[in-house]
């Protein structure tokens, strides 16, 4: 049985065994579409039901999603998240010497698994659409943040730090170790443009700076 505790007075924090449990227990409650459902939120190994206050509380939602889960609802094959690919122009690297140094690999060696790995998107945050992309194969591993962040990151820039590598979606300041940067608009508060989501996969696609230049400013295609 999954842990259950309060997410303030609107929701309920469910914590799984792991990344892939939280993902699918993520997708089954969406499913549900109870009408007390507000929203589902996964990060990792947690999902945060939140409800309607109009309609229920924590207990009765809590009790849900244990019946939900005994009942075996939660289990079965992971959902299929959407695949996409990101174009990448690794010419806007500013740390791959540093990335190259903490691992030993040369520039095409990072390169290369970077663009040959499958992500998965297991959170959403820091920055409005930010995606926190897992998992970094072993010889790109435990590479720390500067020791200095950065005072503005571009945003389309893609950068790795300890397992995990990201998009900055908007410029703001920033530690992670920068390999490139995408030409890709990823995220568009005003119009609602949030394409990625959690328990999507990414590959990202190597493109000189021509290609980036003539697709800058386009949306991925969903």
């Amino acid at each position: 049985m999954n842990a259950m505790v309060p997410l303030g007075d609107q929701a309920v924090l469910v914590y799984c065994a792991d990344e892939n449990a939280a993902l699918r227990l993520a997708a089954r409650v969406r499913e549900a579409r109870e009408t007390w459902l507000l929203d589902v939120v996964q990060a990792y190994t947690s999902v945060a039901v939140f409800f309607d206050l109009g309609q229920t509380t924590f207990a009765p939602v809590a009790e849900w999603l244990r019946r939900f889960q005994d009942a075996g609802a939660a289990l079965g094959s992971m959902p299929e998240g959407r695949h996409h690919r990101i174009p990448c122009c690794y010419e806007f690297e500013l740390d791959v010497r540093r990335v190259s140094e903490h691992t030993g690999l040369t520039a095409d060696e990072v390169i290369r698994l970077h663009t040959t790995t499958k992500f998965t998107v297991y959170a959403i945050g820091f920055c409005p659409g930010f995606p926190y992309l897992g998992y970094l194969p072993a010889p790109l591993r435990g590479v720390p943040r500067l020791p200095t962040p950065r005072l503005r990151v571009e945003a389309g820039s893609v950068g790795l730090t300890g397992r995990q590598t990201g998009i900055y979606t908007e410029a703001r300041p920033g530690g992670w170790n920068l390999l490139g940067r995408t030409p890709l608009e990823l995220v568009n508060v005003r119009d609602d443009y949030f394409p990625l989501r959690t328990g999507d996969v990414v590959r990202f696609e190597r493109i000189d700076t021509a290609e980036f230049r003539h697709l800058e400013a386009q949306r991925l295609s969903l």
